[in-house]
């Protein structure tokens, strides 16, 4: 990947060869958890100014009718999130000379708040081929990372790094759009398409006629989000009288039958829900067109034809995007031959993508199948990995937090959701510690694992992966972002990392993770201790600017009114120094108890749950698995929940 300075720029056809459709990542972090920021683009003719406003594309206009843009939405990274914008360069009008690809804050927010500024560019097939990063961002409410431009009938990329004071609606108006005044009072109020009339030679009409017959203007306002209505009440006569499913799941009984039924209902509702399907295949380079899904599929293959388990082909401006479908179902695993055969089979026949679906989680640099690929091939292919707790995740966040278009499709993706949970699909995510789980367990407990054991680290990428789905299935559940956090101090290069935590599993036997959910004050702290079987989950708040120690121990004490009596609330003092320790039970008649009897500057209180570990390896009711999901969730419905 080639990394450009400020000003900087590049012929696209000179990095590769497949930059008729291009994506744009937009990357940031905050050091608090709860910064963010938005992306928009804009077409822009030889002027400098867009034709209309139509060339103006944000969270309100998200989806260009010839699909030359498309927003692809947001993707959790380990330090932060990543925005994602495609480009169909051949769907580009031939008018537009430069497309500025941006990103903006709101309610007051500025870009110096946000940290690891980082523009990527990747071809067709996901190779990535600019970077840009941005250092010098100061108070700056909108930022132009960077712009794609014609010269000589080919496309370019230039890093511009340049900041807007005015926020969305000053850079938009910059550029000639129209922006409807009562985006500057926040009012929201969704985007209208109304078609421009020709104009006619009228009398005068009254003020208020004008104003109900001017075309609507793009509003930058955010749309509110519509939670779907709470489900009627049953007209059963009692709990045994069971709802007709659309995907009933009683007579599965093998897992071949698992899996070709979960295929295919995944499949089908990918195909009848446009937001759905994007949601699962925009983050494998696919572009927004027209969907359609296959099973049961022959291809040849040498001597032995194959059949994949399912097929997803896109239209887009005539073109075909097409991707292999492999999937298992419970604890099965990907048979390198069988994908191995699926990426010489699209290889050969011009596809561009195979995609694993199973309860794993794949991590980074740890791939779930050991896979060749043919760096000689003119076509490349693109092997991706999706989890069936991310396809649940998203189903959840479509039909509970940011809705869908039609009233029909919200139903049907609550049947798909019904279907994934149910113990018969065999769609439950990661499930399984693995074979190493019970050795690592005893050896810490007679003290004899050692540190390089290779099974220690086999725990840690099990470890890891069981905090991965537990962030998808808290954050489906809250509409929110939650993430893993990633210290710095242990490296970024992923195989290091997990060696320095496999290793400090064998000296003090625990296994730790932090998580930050969007809008709470702190990081969720989850702790595993295998010698002693508990589980330790634990926020630490900062201690208010203004104010006195006792109201802030008051205060604290009755926000937590719903919490168990059993958490334990320890005062941090500055300079690191331990403060006093006690539970919620014996704080609630004596918040002050939780004060230091000496003056030393109150820094921070941390509030903690402890709960049994489950022993078993894979996901039954006294399962390892099962525990550590219930703890998080526990902790932050009981706890976190509440403060602020």
């Amino acid at each position: 990947m080639q990394e450009l300075a400020k000003g900087a720029n590049v012929a696209l056809a000179a990095l590769s060869e497949s930059v008729d459709s291009v994506v744009v990542g937009l990357n940031w972090s905050s050091p608090t958890g709860e910064g963010d920021a938005d992306v928009s683009v804009l077409l822009l003719n030889s002027d400098g100014k867009v034709r209309s406003d139509a060339d103006f594309y944000f969270y309100n206009n998200p989806v260009a009718p010839d699909g030359s843009v498309q927003l692809l939405g947001k993707t959790p990274t380990e330090d932060g999130s990543q925005d994602r914008i495609g480009f169909d360069l051949t769907a580009i009008p031939a008018e537009v000379a430069r497309i500025v690809v941006a990103a903006s804050r709101y309610e007051g927010a500025h870009f110096g708040e946000l940290e690891n500024l980082r523009l990527t560019l990747a071809d067709g097939v996901g190779t990535d081929l600019v970077g840009f990063t941005i250092t010098d961002t100061g108070p700056m409410s909108a930022f132009i990372f960077g712009e794609l431009y014609r010269r000589d009938g080919a496309w370019k990329f230039r890093a511009v790094g340049q900041g807007y004071g005015s926020g969305l609606a000053g850079l938009a108006t910059d550029f000639g759009v129209d922006i409807d005044d009562d985006a500057a009072d926040g009012a929201p109020a969704p985007v209208e398409q109304t078609p421009q009339e020709p104009v006619r030679a009228q009398a005068p009409a009254p003020r208020q006629a004008v104003a109900a017959q001017r075309p609507a203007r793009p509003r930058t306002a955010k749309k509110k989000v519509t939670l779907p209505k709470a489900p009627r009440r049953s007209l059963a006569d009692n709990d045994s009288w069971r709802e007709a499913r659309l995907f009933p799941v009683s007579a599965l009984r093998s897992d071949r039958d698992r899996e070709a039924r979960a295929t295919s209902v995944l499949l089908s509702v990918m195909a009848q829900i446009p937001e759905f399907g994007r949601r699962l295949t925009a983050a494998f380079g696919a572009p927004a067109g027209r969907m359609e899904t296959f099973t049961e599929v022959t291809l040849p293959h040498g001597d032995t034809p194959r059949r994949p388990d399912g097929v997803i082909r896109v239209e887009r401006a005539g073109k075909l995007w097409t991707a292999l479908v492999e999937t298992k179902t419970n604890g099965n695993p990907l048979k390198s031959e069988q994908v191995q055969a699926y990426m010489d089979i699209a290889a050969r026949r011009g596809y561009e993508a195979v995609i694993t679906l199973t309860n794993d989680v794949e991590l980074e640099g740890s791939p779930l199948v050991d896979v060749k690929i043919d760096g000689r091939r003119k076509h490349k292919v693109a092997l991706r990995h999706l989890s069936w707790a991310e396809v649940a995740h998203q189903a959840q966040m479509l039909i509970q937090h940011e809705g869908v278009s039609d009233a029909a499709h919200a139903w049907l993706l609550r049947e798909l959701l019904h279907y994934l949970q149910h113990e018969n699909s065999g769609c439950h995510g990661f499930q399984n510690m693995g074979a190493a789980w019970v050795p690592v367990r005893n050896g810490i407990d007679d003290e004899t694992l050692c540190q390089g054991d290779p099974r220690a680290l086999e725990v840690v990428e099990s470890w890891e992966r069981l905090v991965r789905q537990v962030c998808l299935r808290l954050g489906g559940e809250l509409g929110h972002k939650v993430l893993p956090v990633q210290r710095t101090r242990r490296g970024t290069d992923p195989a290091t990392r997990r060696a320095l935590l496999a290793d400090q599993l064998c000296v003090d036997g625990r296994l730790g993770a932090e998580l930050r959910i969007e809008g709470t004050p702190g990081v969720l702290a989850l702790t595993a201790d295998l010698r002693t079987g508990r589980l330790r989950t634990s926020i630490e708040i900062p201690a208010p600017t203004q104010g006195y120690p006792l109201s802030w121990a008051k205060r604290l004490v009755r926000r937590l009114a719903e919490a168990p009596a059993d958490l334990h609330v320890e005062t941090l003092l500055e300079g690191g120094a331990g403060g006093p320790r006690s539970t919620l039970e014996r704080l609630r008649p004596e918040p002050g108890n939780m004060l230091p009897t000496s003056n030393v500057p109150v820094a921070a209180f941390r509030l903690s749950l402890l709960k049994t570990m489950g022993s078993t390896r894979g996901n039954a009711e006294s399962s390892f698995i099962r525990s550590v999901d219930e703890a998080v969730h526990r902790f932050q419905r009981t706890v976190v929940a509440h403060l602020e």
